[in-house]
């Protein structure tokens, strides 16, 4: 079910008293979707540029709750996997003139010492996410908000790119250290799928038996039933992670 989304009346927000000042978080948002590995990205229509959903951290609130606010208010999902992955701290990362293009086309007239346009140091997150349940909406100032293949991911502001770059090799390492694939698969899978998964995140293949072998010697997964197909005989079996094994 679509959301609607309550723009903010952003020259009302009094970003000093609400806001940490120069700290603020970005999400890589991951999904899974006809064997591609999917990135959820902001557009802004009347710049022309892409970026990853992020925000500031309230005055009373932690890296972490700022970054479940975000994935709530941009996927309307709760309870996901989040893993913060690391600090960008590059001083010459912040350019205020992209947020001063994207407040005057919002009809804000930021002034040279406006609390978005000064630098800021980013905590990076990375969220994997059952690609079927969310629901993808923009924030007050991005026109849109939409899916994008990782291998055909178009120019983004700033270091967001680099980003990007960085949690896929988080999530690379972890896809065996923490078990962490799952989670880009729906609570029923066959093992073709999670294989598929792992084929695409690393971008490499592997030997069918030798991947079933390896995942089935793990002990953490249960055979539930057969997957459907219109011919039982062939149909490959579904499977379901024993509980408390979901990372």
């Amino acid at each position: 079910m679509a959301r609607t989304l309550v723009r903010t009346d952003w020259n009302k927000v009094d970003f000093d008293k609400l806001f940490l000042p120069g700290l603020s978080v970005d999400t890589v948002i991951f999904g899974f979707h006809d064997s591609r590995l999917m990135v959820l990205l902001l557009q802004y229509k009347n710049t022309n540029e892409f970026a990853l959903p992020g925000g500031l951290i309230r005055k009373k609130e932690s890296g972490d709750d700022a970054a479940q606010r975000v994935l709530k208010d941009r996927i309307g999902l709760t309870d996901i996997y989040l893993e913060q992955f690391h600090t960008f701290a590059d001083p010459d990362r912040s350019d205020p003139s992209f947020f001063r293009k994207i407040m005057k086309a919002r009809q804000m007239e930021p002034g040279p010492g406006h609390f978005l346009l000064q630098r800021f140091v980013s905590i990076g997150y990375y969220a994997l996410v059952d690609f079927t349940k969310a629901v993808p909406v923009s924030d007050g100032l991005a026109d849109e908000c939409k899916w994008h293949d990782l291998k055909k991911l178009p120019t983004l502001i700033q270091d967001h790119n680099q980003i990007v770059k960085t949690a896929l090799s988080s999530l690379r390492s972890n896809l065996d250290k923490k078990l962490v694939g799952f989670n880009l698969l729906s609570e029923l899978f066959t093992m073709g799928e999670l294989q598929d998964v792992y084929e695409t995140v690393l971008n490499e293949k592997f030997r069918r038996t030798s991947f079933q072998r390896k995942m089935l010697n793990l002990g953490i997964l249960k055979k539930v039933d057969k997957k459907w197909t219109g011919g039982a005989h062939k149909a490959p079996f579904l499977y379901t992670l024993v509980p408390n094994e979901k990372q």
